[in-house]
């Protein structure tokens, strides 16, 4: 039973929508190196929802980025299904982030001269691909966007706009979603808001999230809580409480 919103959880199928084998990220050179990532083994299961912690420096953004195609590791190699990033060329990795991965980030990241409309749909037009006009509506509609499409981003609280950010990840039905503290510019009840969203895709459209997230109450919305710290995996929770991952987080940074 979900410890927030009360629904019952699912475990997801076999197979991993995202993984890192021998995982190596190192900033700089010589004595001035900095390693974020230490050879760092993860899955994230396909529809699951999986939330990354740590303390600041820990190299929780790293991982995610590194796995999203946004960062390059140093060695070791990252994969979205079957396919290892590491041996993608510049031009396919575009593709494969615009076409089989979703992104929420803290900042909204939405194009300030483009409608909420317009916003949720730049991927796929920038693509070239057709928007599925039904489905558009229904994520538009469950998100409470619908007579808001028309709205530029300035004329939308931030919580209208992470909401519009969402609607950008899922209108396309990407293999998994990403989100760099989702909720971190976001008062309480739009926190909210989005981590239902979130849950919700995982539960009713069998989607796969994964979020780094610093807020115990946020990561609680989670399947599962991995956490790292000085660049390594050094634990997980699987169907976390908030208590569960304060008591962790506590026991990380004493």
């Amino acid at each position: 039973m979900d410890s927030v919103t009360g629904k019952h959880r699912a475990a997801g199928p076999a197979g991993a929508a995202a993984r890192a084998v021998g995982l190596f990220k190192q900033y700089g050179e010589g004595e001035t190196a900095v390693t974020a990532l230490d050879h760092v083994d993860v899955e994230f299961a396909r529809n699951q929802f999986t939330a990354i912690m740590g303390p600041s420096g820990s190299g929780k953004s790293t991982l995610m980025h590194c796995m999203a195609g946004l960062d390059s590791a140093t060695s070791g190699s990252a994969y979205i299904g079957d396919t290892d990033l590491s041996g993608l060329r510049d031009k396919e990795m575009t593709a494969l982030r615009r076409d089989r991965l979703g992104f929420i980030f803290q900042s909204f990241n939405l194009v300030p001269t483009l409608t909420a409309a317009e916003n949720i749909t730049l991927p796929s037009d920038i693509a070239g691909a057709k928007v599925d006009q039904e489905w558009f509506e229904e994520i538009t509609s469950r998100l409470g966007l619908t007579n808001r499409l028309t709205h530029r981003p300035a004329e939308l609280s931030g919580g209208q706009q992470q909401r519009v950010a969402c609607a950008r990840a899922l209108v396309s039905r990407p293999e998994i979603i990403f989100g760099d503290e989702p909720t971190g510019n976001l008062d309480s009840n739009s926190s909210r808001e989005v981590l239902d969203i979130l849950r919700t895709a995982v539960d009713q459209d069998d989607q796969t999230v994964v979020i780094v997230t610093h807020d115990a109450k946020a990561a609680s919305y989670a399947d599962r809580v991995v956490f790292l710290a000085d660049g390594r995996l050094i634990n997980e929770i699987l169907d976390p409480t908030i208590d569960e991952i304060l008591a962790t987080m506590a026991g990380i940074e004493s």
